[in-house]
């Protein structure tokens, strides 16, 4: 299978298939196309379909190390990974916290779907990235956030977008970061590692994130 090297796949992934996945396909002119989606043949039909170069996902996808499962009551619960982000004041939920536990399975179980077809997976966290970007999360203001991305250079998102699609944009533009090598890995490579930006350089710059 031939990957293209003109766009990225970023995927809003929800712990449920009953509730709406973000996914957004960015180009690397920076114009995108936001949509939901629900099933996991769905997130695979679309990588297919586009052929991304990455794939970034909003999910944790691994598991902390000397941790054997997430259904054992174990006292393992924070990645490296996790620690820096912490360590960094960003807010994240722990994945063995609740409803984490199931999107931490969903999305290991699809980074391993995809990755046997081809696909280079990356793991990134919109809300970090935005705290980065000096972006209000969704949660605070969703229109001020769709607006900050549109600052940042992604062009064809809509007003009436959901949290979930513009989380996915963020993830896009993680993963376009990634390729053009404009980010930070934290973490262990054997543990897993959370791809997050680095910071704006000159806010006068638009396409300098």
């Amino acid at each position: 299978m031939s990957i293209s090297r003109d766009c990225v796949l970023g995927v809003d992934l929800a712990g449920s298939d009953r509730r709406p996945t973000g996914m957004c396909l960015l180009y690397r002119d920076y114009a995108c196309r936001c949509w939901i989606v629900y099933r996991d043949v769905d997130i695979i039909l679309a990588a297919l379909a586009y052929l991304p170069r990455v794939i970034a996902i909003d999910a944790p996808l691994t598991l902390p190390r000397g941790r054997k499962s997430l259904t054992t009551r174990e006292p393992i619960h924070f990645r490296s990974c996790d620690l820096e982000l912490r360590r960094r004041g960003i807010r994240f939920f722990p994945i063995t916290l609740g409803p984490m536990r199931t999107l931490t399975a969903r999305g290991m179980l699809l980074k391993k779907e995809l990755e046997e077809l081809g696909f280079n997976v990356i793991e990134v966290y919109p809300g970090g990235a935005q705290d980065v970007w000096g972006l209000p999360r969704k949660s605070k203001d969703l229109n001020m956030l769709i607006d900050g991305l549109r600052s940042l250079g992604l062009r064809g998102l809509r007003m009436d977008m959901t949290g979930d699609e513009a989380d996915a944009a963020t993830c896009a533009l993680v993963g376009l970061l990634y390729i053009d090598k404009r980010y930070e890995a934290l973490g262990d490579v054997d543990e897993g590692q959370i791809i997050m930006p680095l910071p704006i350089c000159n806010k006068s710059d638009k396409r300098c994130l």
